[in-house]
């Protein structure tokens, strides 16, 4: 906030995340907006700005017009590097995102370093530049992680225009020019799968521990740090129904859901009395429903890696990734209720839901886990 200014001198202060400067003079009050966000930068330049007008006051040759102090473009920027800025851009960022997110924030450093060379100003990047760069990068990494990087570079550069750390983002066009090849998603389990797999969990001497887990994603399709991050509180007293609005992510930090949405439905009967059977009696509203075997946060990564992985080759099924159980769901899912209604329960949009769920329903119907 900035503070009230004496007779002949000029006060900064943030109005609706802007900088102006507000003054008085011979009784007569004045303000000027300097058209750019609060930031620590910005604020150096406005200081500046601010003492040219103390002193046309000072010295008599103030012009009451204000032409003469009106920006006729942006307050200057800093030379901030390349580097400077993504770490910037990272320190703010994990604030808000996954460890996971972060590091591919991280990974920008050594392929820009290693173009572009060290220390160079992050304003002085060019269109041109930034296209040549995203071509370096596609002789040497897959589509995808070209498409991942670049996406990365232009969110940096987005708020560093926003924090006035650089004027221009030459990354704006980049992501729309690579082309991700489609891939095939991996189908849905049957039904019969399904009995297998979650059979299967119950009668494994090194895992039954996540049989009411597996079991439970199957017939709820709720993401995977959903499932890890549910409290007993999230359910009724008769677990006949459940409230999703938080998640675990693998850095263990309890956040909201992935699209900041909570929604509530009823569960199976099937679904009810697994929940009650596995309730402790005395179980305390904020206990984990699926804790890790030893207590605490279950890890999904190593779940994966042992448990799911293990287990399909027991069977002798072929491997799919544990997010395939979240597929399986909304794709039958699909067969049977209406689409909003599917969107509600698994916590989509219905553009999203048809984008990457509509073309993969199969012929197989999900038992009684519905």
């Amino acid at each position: 906030m900035g503070k009230r200014s004496g007779r002949g001198t000029v006060a900064i202060s943030p109005y609706k995340g802007r900088l102006r400067l507000r003054w008085s003079y011979e009784g007569e009050r004045f303000t000027l907006g300097l058209g750019v966000p609060d930031s620590e930068v910005n604020r150096i330049a406005a200081r500046i700005k601010a003492t040219t007008i103390e002193g046309d006051i000072a010295t008599g040759n103030f012009d009451r017009t204000l032409a003469k102090y009106r920006p006729t473009k942006q307050v200057a920027v800093a030379s901030i590097s390349i580097t400077e800025l993504i770490e910037r851009f990272t320190s703010h960022k994990a604030k808000t995102v996954l460890k996971r997110t972060l590091s591919k924030f991280k990974a920008l450093h050594t392929p820009m370093d290693e173009f572009f060379g060290s220390g160079k100003p992050a304003s002085s990047i060019t269109e041109d530049a930034a296209d040549d760069f995203r071509i370096w990068l596609s002789k040497n990494l897959m589509p995808a992680t070209v498409k991942e990087r670049v996406v990365s570079l232009n969110a940096c550069w987005n708020w560093g225009v926003k924090q006035g750390l650089v004027s221009f983002n030459p990354w704006a066009e980049q992501p729309a020019r690579v082309k991700v090849p489609p891939t095939q998603k991996p189908k849905p389990f049957t039904q019969q799968e399904i009995t297998t797999i979650v059979t299967a969990f119950r009668q494994s001497k090194y895992y039954r521990h996540y049989a009411d887990f597996v079991e439970f994603r199957f017939g709820c399709g709720c993401r995977i740090e959903e499932a890890i991050g549910l409290r007993w509180k999230h359910l009724t007293e008769d677990c006949s129904a459940i409230w999703i609005g938080e998640a675990i992510s693998r850095g263990k930090v309890r956040k909201p859901t992935k699209n900041n949405r909570a929604r509530q439905f009823k569960l199976t009967s099937r679904m009810q009395q697994m929940l009650l059977a596995r309730r402790p009696a005395n179980y305390q509203p904020d206990d984990l429903v699926f804790p890790a075997p030893r207590g605490g946060i279950l890890d999904d990564h190593t779940f994966s890696q042992r448990a799911w992985k293990k287990m399909l080759q027991q069977i002798g099924l072929e491997h799919r990734v544990f997010n395939s159980v979240r597929h399986t769901f909304i794709s039958h899912a699909l067969r049977k209720l209406e689409p909003m209604k599917v969107a509600e329960l698994a916590g989509h949009n219905q553009q999203t839901l048809f984008k990457h769920y509509a073309a993969e329903i199969g012929s197989a119907v999900l038992p009684e886990l519905l």
